[in-house]
């Protein structure tokens, strides 16, 4: 077996050192590990040729992550054969020791052609910070609740096959499936969001085991969680506009559906509950209501209680994460304006 980790970077000589460590100590560690020191004004590409990795510097890349991804892995593939493994990896992101093993693992079924972690936040960030590793511990229920399948082919954490990787290209090169003729798509703000719906459509399972999953950097202020999850949502949008209604897709129309629902759901109930304690108080407040709420808050916290007491005291009030599925509304709300409107998409290193 022939394994390769392929780290693309932009200016992260703060965390490249513990993104290797976290490789180096894995139980099956790569063959290889590659550094794409992408338009880095820092550190970054001495730091990772100190610490013992590859670096790879692309020439004129104008296409961001996808870019350089793209201009690694072709020189990269030429070595490798069909059965070899590509590790891609953010720079800002630890993977669990047992990670790339249990991925190979779940590799062995032959219908498996990529493996997506399952993410969780780095400590710290105060407030913002917790309330972002309560979603991130809540898609990990979700994860489990649909038995393994990967949502998303993370950008955090994916090991594909190398064959799967060149499927992914030569669909692109026919026309198959769009973004340019390299492996990531240059026409897509989620590169691994439009990758995942790729490998899907040429017939292959994408999976997120339990074992493998990693941890990855939170938004440290809310200007740039918004422009994180308005690239986020935007791309996913834009991916669906793209590959169109297919059996692949539909369970993702329905999920963005589903996510317009909670956008009006959620204003619904705030009015309700609002107008219902200010003109009767909590007699206005009926048991049907206060059952609702009550199983609201008996869920929120449940799923939360891995990350220890002060998660479940934060969910039990409901209002902090009220306020925070707010904010994400409103950024679902503001991509949908911008995709109507035909608004240029930007990508926004964060």
């Amino acid at each position: 077996m022939s394994l390769v980790a392929l780290i693309p970077a932009h200016d992260e000589q703060d965390r490249i050192v513990a993104t290797l460590a976290g490789l180096y100590r894995q139980t099956s560690r790569p063959d290889r590990i590659v550094v794409v020191a992408d338009n880095c004004t820092d550190e970054t590409a001495r730091i990772a040729a100190h610490c013992g990795a590859e670096v790879f510097v692309p020439t004129d890349n104008h296409d961001k992550k996808a870019g350089a991804l793209n201009q690694a892995l072709g020189p990269l593939l030429d070595e490798l054969d069909d059965d070899a493994y590509v590790l891609v990896q953010d720079a800002d992101t630890v993977l669990n020791p047992e990670f790339v093993a249990c991925a190979v693992d779940a590799l062995a079924d032959p219908e498996v052609g990529a493996v997506g972690g399952i993410f969780y936040g780095e400590p710290g960030g105060g407030l913002l910070g917790l309330l972002q590793r309560m979603e991130y511990q809540r898609y990990a229920v979700e994860i489990r609740r649909k038995k393994n399948e990967a949502v998303v082919l993370t950008g955090t954490g994916t090991l594909f096959r190398a064959s799967v990787l060149r499927e992914v290209r030569a669909a692109r090169l026919a026309g198959t499936v769009g973004g340019g003729d390299g492996y990531y798509s240059l026409a897509s703000l989620t590169e691994d969001d439009e990758i995942t719906k790729a490998v899907k459509t040429l017939g292959h399972r994408t999976v997120s085991p339990d074992g493998c999953w990693l941890v990855t950097e939170v938004m440290p202020s809310l200007g740039k969680l918004w422009h994180q999850r308005l690239r986020w949502q935007r791309g996913a949008l834009e991916n669906l506009r793209d590959y169109g209604w297919t059996p692949v897709t539909a369970p993702y129309f329905r999920q963005q559906l589903l996510l317009g629902a909670g956008a009006l759901a959620l204003g619904l109930f705030a009015t309700f509950a609002v107008l219902s304690l200010t003109l009767a108080g909590w007699q206005g407040f009926s048991v049907f209501w206060t059952a609702i709420t009550l199983l609201f808050v008996v869920e929120r916290t449940l799923t939360v209680r891995r990350l220890g007491w002060r998660a479940s005291l934060l969910a039990a009030p409901l209002v902090p994460e009220l306020l925070y599925d707010a904010f994400r509304q409103a950024v679902f709300l503001r991509s949908l304006l911008d995709l109507a409107l035909r608004r240029e998409a930007r990508w926004v290193a964060t």
